[in-house]
């Protein structure tokens, strides 16, 4: 029997499993080797950087390493673990999960970007994006991680890093490289190409694909072994692998970020979305799903969705940016988007490990430190607004369309900011229900009020590029934007159940996550329809432009910054909503929706207020 406090509640649900789940994942998954094996990763990295920065190493020698990596050492490693793989002690659900997990985000990119792009660049750019948002480091960064996390307890996760690799080195990238060859052939001033030359050139003069499929038929020919007179010489290739690559991808981020523009600031958004956000998440929610039968009722089943999770936060491995140097393509995006995916992962890695390994939680604790990361957020988020309200206000240019609403937004995030504050002040005081209930009334009212603008602002701005727009009263707008928000509110008041809970999120239980729900996918619908299909994306290219299109551009970027916010909030109530026991990495996505939804000042600052405002 489990003793009452093996549970810590959150959002009236467990989050530390029971147990025997804790006894197989917290206290044995070692977090002391975790950061070793980081700094290990990312020293390298850093002295890759130093070198090319110093100009220790050339770019023509920095190429002659990638060549090298990526034409012998990942080859050699590659062919090495596709003969040794031990298939008899394999969870397939895991293997079909990231399957389905690369093929979904594969896809979903891929189409997106044709749908999207301009003419001259389409092919290579799907082909080069979908390869970025689904190939990972994993075995350069990867490995070592997974190495210091899972020997002691789960060593057969660590093959399980070379078992998915042919999904994406056998599958997806060979499509991807087939795109980028169509492109070129488009391109040349006398195409000539067949069927027949784009798989030879994808397959045969590609050695990381060919040696995946020379592997996995000598896995079977050589009986799951190297001969004797090979396994010094594979192996000798294979171990310089992990330094040179890591070095290799410090080289790479010498003067990147330089080269990051607002045009492909969109782009980035988008890619490291897919890459940080949506792989892990739909990673851990398939296996969760496939991962069914005997092993769902062990410990197993909770340590592999959690390494499910890690795995889809690796970020975006240094050979991708070998293929965009290769075809001479998208070099700017690729190269700065795995810059940032890098550094973006490595904090992402280390909170979800350290919550992993923490065997008893007090909730009480937690709770609170939440609401005081929410409460901080609106400080400073509150400041960035009044300086940006300001700012709007004395342009005098705030009623144009699109820019009223996007004062709306502005003004609903402001209410949202100082409500924040007063609960943080009114949750401490137990007699004053009224203001708790007013406070609440006013928080989620002027939150949801945020969500329908965000998918106002897209509908506004595909309106004004098909001259629609002058058919629409901004009042009817207004009673969307405020009106609606208000009156989910009142019935959530009126029918929900409220709690004892300080925390905000979860102030009315069941009934406001799934009020939260319907609003965030109400705008995610209407924001899919409309940007799409009637911007498309299709940005100003690189160079001077007009003022119309550089405001296009920043209530764009502006879009996709806050669609990320929606897309963390709906993941959120759905993962309460359709697990018995979320888990310690349910407890993570809070701290970050509480960033997104009340730091979304932030976006606004870097998005849409350059010197003088939208440049008017």
């Amino acid at each position: 029997m489990e003793t009452a406090n093996s549970y810590v509640l959150i959002h009236g649900k467990n989050i530390s499993h029971n147990t025997l789940a804790g006894s197989a994942v917290g206290p044995h998954m070692s977090i002391d080797k975790l950061f070793p094996a980081l700094l290990e990763c990312f020293g390298i990295i850093l002295c890759g950087y130093i070198a090319g920065r110093a100009d220790i190493i050339t770019e023509s020698q920095a190429k002659g390493l990638g060549n090298f990596v990526s034409k012998f050492a990942l080859p050699a490693l590659l062919f090495k673990n596709m003969v040794l793989l031990d298939f008899g002690n394999v969870i397939w659900a895991f293997l079909w999960s990231v399957l389905v997990t690369k093929v979904t985000v594969f896809v979903l990119v891929c189409v997106l970007t044709l749908m999207v792009a301009s003419p001259e660049s389409r092919y290579s750019k799907a082909g080069l994006y979908a390869i970025f948002a689904t190939q990972s480091n994993d075995f350069a960064l990867g490995y070592p991680i997974v190495d210091a996390l899972y020997r002691s307890t789960y060593p057969e996760y660590l093959q399980y890093i070379y078992l998915v690799a042919p999904v994406s080195l056998m599958l997806l990238n060979p499509i991807g490289f087939a795109l980028c060859e169509v492109q070129r052939w488009r391109q040349a001033s006398h195409p000539q190409h067949s069927t027949a030359g784009i798989l030879g050139v994808v397959v045969l003069q590609n050695p990381i694909v060919f040696m995946v499929i020379v592997g996995i038929i000598s896995h079977f020919a050589l009986g799951q072994r190297i001969p004797a007179v090979l396994s010094e010489f594979i192996d000798g290739l294979a171990n310089s692998f992990g330094g040179a690559a890591l070095f290799y991808l410090g080289l790479t981020m010498v003067g990147q970020l330089r080269k990051l523009t607002r045009d492909t600031g969109v782009a980035l958004i988008l890619l490291i979305t897919a890459k940080l956000l949506i792989m892990p998440l739909v990673c851990k929610d398939m296996v969760d799903i496939l991962d069914v039968g005997v092993n769902s009722t062990s410990a197993n089943h909770t340590s592999l969705s959690n390494f499910a999770f890690l795995y889809g936060v690796f970020p975006t491995a240094p050979s991708v940016a070998i293929y965009a140097g290769h075809y001479n393509m998208e070099l700017e995006v690729v190269t700065s988007g795995m810059v940032i995916s890098t550094f973006l992962s490595a904090p992402i890695m280390y909170v979800s490990a350290w919550l992993l390994t923490i065997p008893l939680m007090d909730p009480t604790p937690l709770v609170t430190e939440l609401e005081n990361v929410s409460f901080n957020i609106s400080i400073v988020s509150l400041v960035a607004l009044v300086w940006t309200i300001a700012v709007m206000l004395l342009s005098r240019k705030f009623n144009r369309l699109p820019h009223l609403f996007v004062l709306n937004l502005f003004l609903a995030q402001f209410l949202v900011c100082v409500s924040m504050i007063l609960w943080n002040f009114l949750v401490k005081q137990e007699d004053n229900l009224v203001g708790k209930i007013l406070t609440f009334t006013l928080l989620y009212g002027s939150l949801y009020s945020t969500y329908i603008w965000t998918g106002l602002i897209p509908l506004c701005l595909a309106l004004t590029n098909r001259d629609d727009l002058l058919r629409l009263r901004p009042g009817v707008f207004m009673i969307l934007g405020w009106g609606v928000p208000f009156l989910m509110v009142g019935g959530l008041l009126i029918s929900g159940e409220r709690t004892e809970t300080i925390d905000s999120a979860f102030f009315y239980g069941r009934a406001q996550v799934e009020t939260t729900i319907r609003s965030v996918l109400s705008q995610q619908r209407n924001k899919i329809l409309t940007v799409l299909p009637c911007l498309p994306l299709n940005l100003p290219p690189p160079g001077p432009q007009t003022t119309d299109d550089k405001q296009t551009l920043r209530h764009v970027l502006l879009c996709l910054l806050l669609f990320v916010s929606l897309l963390a909030n709906l993941s959120s109530c759905l993962w309460w909503l359709f697990n018995k026991d979320p888990g310690r990495l349910y407890l993570e996505l809070q701290f970050f929706c509480a960033v997104a939804n009340y730091g979304q000042a932030a976006a606004y600052e870097g998005a849409v207020i350059p010197k003088t405002f939208f440049q008017f």
